[in-house]
């Protein structure tokens, strides 16, 4: 990256990072992704329970490896066989140690936000794991909850459903069918079954000091 390009990216994370803190949440910067997999390791306990929501972002720091090393007790939903073995896993994220997740935007005053189908992910970053752990790309950085909607609805949502096999507008048009409307609410959207933005949850300033860690990577990554 250019070194021009990379020193204004890095003061929009740390005026990022400064309204997180502000927030009560934890703030950690990772120049690359291959700077997060330490981090994560130094906040993790040995033996401590772990989980994660579906994350494309955790997948491209190589957090697998960590995870699988045998020192963790992680609870893994790719080795569920069934749909019942699914909502097991999804439960018991509310009673994990550490939760692991992406955030689909964060404000620069230091507010995550997150649109979720099935909801366990927003579930558990709101409550029940003792620590939460977020990684974002820069990338995900928007000026406030007005652009987050829109990332959502045009950069987060599309190529998720495509992901997920979600027949949905956005899959098959690239953004949500509620910009068709100038005057859309942030929870419009489309009427199908495939439907992947249910709830929405907006975490500002938290009660319980330090629970949600936030590392954000000097790279593009996730959707």
């Amino acid at each position: 990256m250019d070194i021009n390009k990379k020193a204004i990216i890095e003061k929009r994370i740390n005026k990022v990072g400064e309204g997180l803190k502000k927030n009560n949440m934890d703030f950690f910067y990772a120049p690359t992704k291959e700077d997060v997999c330490p981090i994560v390791e130094s906040l993790m306990k040995e033996g401590c329970s772990v989980t994660h929501g579906g994350t494309v972002t955790m997948k491209e720091c190589g957090l697998s490896e960590l995870l699988n090393s045998g020192r963790y007790n992680y609870i893994d939903r790719s080795k569920a066989e069934t749909p019942e073995e699914v909502i097991k896993i999804y439960k018991q994220a509310f009673t994990a140690d550490v939760y692991i997740s992406s955030t689909n935007a964060v404000t620069e005053d230091g507010v995550l936000y997150n649109v979720d189908g099935n909801s366990n992910r927003i579930a558990a970053i709101a409550y029940g794991p003792d620590m939460v752990i977020i990684i974002a790309g820069y990338n995900k950085i928007v000026r406030d909850l007005a652009e987050a909607e829109i990332r959502v609805k045009t950069e987060a949502a599309p190529p998720n459903c495509v992901r997920l096999n979600c027949n949905t507008y956005c899959g098959e048009k690239g953004e949500c069918v509620s910009l068709r409307n100038s005057a859309h609410q942030m929870s419009d959207g489309c009427s199908g079954d495939g439907r992947i933005c249910c709830n929405y949850l907006i975490s500002a300033q938290q009660r319980h000091k330090g629970r949600i860690k936030v590392i954000i990577v000097g790279e593009e990554l996730g959707y």
